[in-house]
């Protein structure tokens, strides 16, 4: 067994190990020659830093430009300066990747993963430290040097040190140690290993799982990487810090290169179902690639992750090195298919870094730079399209508006003057109505008293309820009635005449702002108020329902007399009453008959108070003298039919009698009060009309002065639109100009240096 692992060995060496010896180099135009492919390289990196250099100052035009036409007008959206900013910083990140002269490939993955083996078996020899646990505590760079022997650079020093130092200055284990973002370069022979030769820079970095500064390590190690290479444990799954890891380095550049070791597959021959779990690994790996990262498509997933197991390379070319036989028990069985994987990865990784130097290099970012340039000179062309279709279209917009505002200014004026006189109509005609109306109410408020139904009773107290209610049912009629009356009517007029206001002022409003303003206006809940107040306009009403015999001294007093009259007399104050029934003279020294007789009448019932209002004697003598005159037959008879008179009317002189007296008393004294308020009360009603129908006007007014200054906003903006538009015209096309130069020199690095013809 271990001859077979010898010969196999030597085979893969001799595979890794042979030269360049008579090989000459293409430059890709046809020719070929034994200069190395490098100085092609060196030029082309030359040239593509000058375009992208061109590039970034132009995406600082272009951003400077949308911040100012951002200010000035709609043509720049949020996604036109997201789109240039994104360029910006992608054209930064490619122009420090094309600042370096060495391609470099950066190993990662989690601590006791196997990288420093990986790179240890791709030099040949055990330099970098490695074991279980947390071994490397620093970055390592390995370079190739043209001197036969290998050195060590520490980070800002150019004093070359023994590589040997390099297990006390990166070791973890060791107690001086560097800091785990610090950087040593070791400066291995280029015979030894056929990468080097290309000047590929190999980078071990300590495990990813143990550091905070993952982001750090990007910044610093990682932007300027042209390779990834992936070690992962075949021994578990691809872990979450490891995906994360590489999403951070995706998002900082764009599609970079990744391998993906199995390390430790040699542990698989343990396991009974070693095919499922490749199959499981090869699945999440290529899974990751493509449909995660997106770097790589399936056909190309497949040759990017390998099953190898680093720690056998290293030990079965150590050996071949030596040419010693590899010790038996070394080498799990199955040791020749994974080193043949070690060295299929060796020829892969080989491939994509020494025969598409340049292409792999530049061409990524050429096409980058490319699709750039084009979508900024569409941009810019679409900017200039459309500042020049916008300026027309603002021109015709500021006639119209113009226009518009013309003919709002004239209507509107006409509208308010036929307003108001529409207005000022309505009113007086519901003034007219509702006077009307309450004067019918009071001329038929006796009817209105006499529904009231409520238990009358004289006395004081319950009198005072009976009062307080008859004024509320007394209100509360007058105001149903009137409300039955008007109301209605008044309603549809006014409604009518809002429509009509709605309508009219509408039309001078847009389709809009009309549907606007009909959502905005509120819901017309109008009633008329009919303010009579009748508690505190008849609150002082004093009612008289004392008995009064209908033809006693003080009722005829006050029938022949009248109130005044009877009042005077009653106080002794004879000398007003002929004020209160005056003779009509008809000319000089002539009296009528119906003077006479009320003069008689007068002069009799004067003596007969003047004589009644003496002592008992003059009584008496009245008495004497009536009783002489009629007779005494006469007397009795007249006192009897008076006192029949007296008892009869005493007798029906009821509760209801009373409340009779009661109703007649308040009908009058109500009457009187409410004649004194109906103009006020149909001025009020027509005063809420007014308001009703001024406010719907102030509405639709303030809408339509809303609109007129907005109307006299948007002129005045676009005059500053139409001469900004004009300024953004220009400089869009100025900057559309110079996207097409940046293409035709994309163009030509392009033929020149990446073609095949080239």
């Amino acid at each position: 067994m271990s001859g077979l692992v010898r010969n196999f060995s030597l085979q893969m060496a001799g595979q890794h190990g042979q030269g360049d010896t008579g090989a000459e180099r293409n430059l890709g135009n046809g020719h070929s020659n034994g200069a190395s492919p490098l100085k092609l390289f060196g030029q082309a990196k030359k040239k593509i830093n000058d375009i992208f250099k061109d590039i970034g100052e132009y995406i600082f035009d272009c951003e400077n430009f949308l911040e100012d036409v951002s200010s000035v007008s709609t043509l720049v959206t949020t996604e036109y300066a997201s789109v240039v900013k994104g360029f910006k910083t992608k054209v930064t990140g490619i122009s420090e990747v094309l600042l370096r002269d060495k391609m470099k490939v950066a190993f990662f993955g989690r601590t006791s993963n196997g990288k420093s083996t990986v790179i240890n078996a791709m030099l040949r020899e055990k330099i970098l430290p490695s074991g279980i646990g947390h071994t490397t505590n620093c970055f390592l760079q390995v370079e190739g040097s043209d001197s036969g022997e290998a050195a060590l650079l520490t980070e800002n020093s150019d004093q070359l040190q023994s590589v040997k130092n390099i297990k006390q200055l990166a070791s973890a284990l060791s107690t001086y140690k560097l800091s785990s973002n610090s950087l040593l370069r070791i400066l291995w022979p280029k015979d030894k290993c056929r990468l080097l030769k290309e000047d590929v820079v190999l980078v071990d970095s300590p495990g990813i799982d143990v550091s905070p500064d993952l982001d750090e390590w990007i910044d610093k190690f990682c932007l300027d990487a042209d390779v990834f290479v992936l070690v992962a444990n075949a021994e578990s799954t691809l872990m979450q810090t490891e995906k994360n890891f590489f999403h951070k380095v995706s998002s900082r550049l764009s599609k970079p290169n990744i391998f993906v070791l199995q390390n430790r597959w040699d542990t698989s021959v343990l396991e009974e179902d070693v095919d499922e779990v490749r199959t499981q690994h090869m699945e999440r790996n290529i899974q990751f690639l493509v449909d995660e990262l997106k770097v790589v498509d399936q056909k190309e997933g497949e040759d990017r992750v390998f099953f190898v197991s680093a720690r056998e390379a290293l030990t079965c070319r150590t050996h071949q090195d030596k040419g010693t036989p590899t010790p038996p028990g070394t080498l799990a069985e199955g040791f020749q298919v994974r080193l043949f994987e070690f060295a299929n990865f060796e020829r892969k990784f080989e491939e994509c870094i020494s025969k598409s130097a340049v292409k792999t290099k530049f061409e990524q970012h050429t096409e980058r730079g490319k699709s750039i340039s084009s979508e900024l000179r569409s941009l810019m062309r679409d900017i200039h399209k459309q500042s020049l279709d916008q300026k027309e279209q603002q021109v015709r917009n500021r006639c119209e508006k113009q226009d518009e505002l013309d003919y709002l200014q004239k209507q509107l004026a006409l509208l308010t003057g036929e307003i108001k006189e529409k207005i000022k109509s309505m009113v007086e005609d519901v003034e007219r109505k509702v006077s009307s109306a309450l004067n019918e109410e009071i001329r038929r408020l006796s009817t209105i008293v006499d529904e009231f139904e409520w238990p009358f009773d004289p006395d004081a107290h319950r009198l005072s309820a009976y009062k307080k209610e008859l004024l509320g049912h007394t209100e509360t009629s007058l105001v149903r009635n009137l409300s039955g009356r008007c109301s209605s009517s008044i309603n549809r007029v006014l409604e009518a005449s809002d429509q009509e206001i709605v309508d009219r002022l509408s039309s001078l409003l847009p389709e809009d702002v009309k549907q606007q303003v009909s959502t905005q206006l509120p819901k017309r809940d109008f009633e008329i108020a009919y303010r009579l107040d009748c508690k505190n306009l008849c609150g002082d009403f004093v009612e008289d329902i004392d008995f009064r015999f209908s033809y006693g001294p003080a009722a005829l007093f006050h029938r022949f007399l009248g109130p005044r009259g009877a009042k005077s007399l009653s106080l002794g104050l004879s000398e007003s009453i002929p004020a209160s029934v005056p003779s009509t003279p008809t000319g000089e020294g002539y009296m009528s008959p119906v003077g006479q007789d009320a003069d008689v009448m007068v002069s009799m019932l004067s003596t007969f108070a003047s004589l009644t209002s003496r002592s008992t004697v003059g009584a008496i003598i009245v008495t004497g003298l009536i009783t002489k005159a009629a007779g005494w037959r006469v007397i009795a008879i007249s006192g009897a039919i008076y006192g029949a008179l007296y008892l009869y009317e005493r007798l029906t002189w009821t509760n209801r009698a009373k409340e009779r007296c009661f109703k007649r008393q308040y009908v009058d004294y109500a009457g009187s009060k409410l004649r004194l308020i109906v103009d006020l009360t149909s001025s009020n009603c027509s005063h809420q009309v007014q308001q009703e129908l001024s406010a719907t006007f102030a509405r639709l007014g303030h809408q339509v002065d809303v609109f007129r200054s907005h109307l006299e906003e948007e002129i005045e903006q676009l005059d500053k639109d139409i001469k900004a538009l004009a300024v953004v015209g220009n400089k869009a096309k100025i900057l559309r100009n110079k996207a097409d130069f940046l293409d035709s020199e994309l163009n030509s690095f392009i033929k020149q240096y990446l073609t095949e013809e080239s």
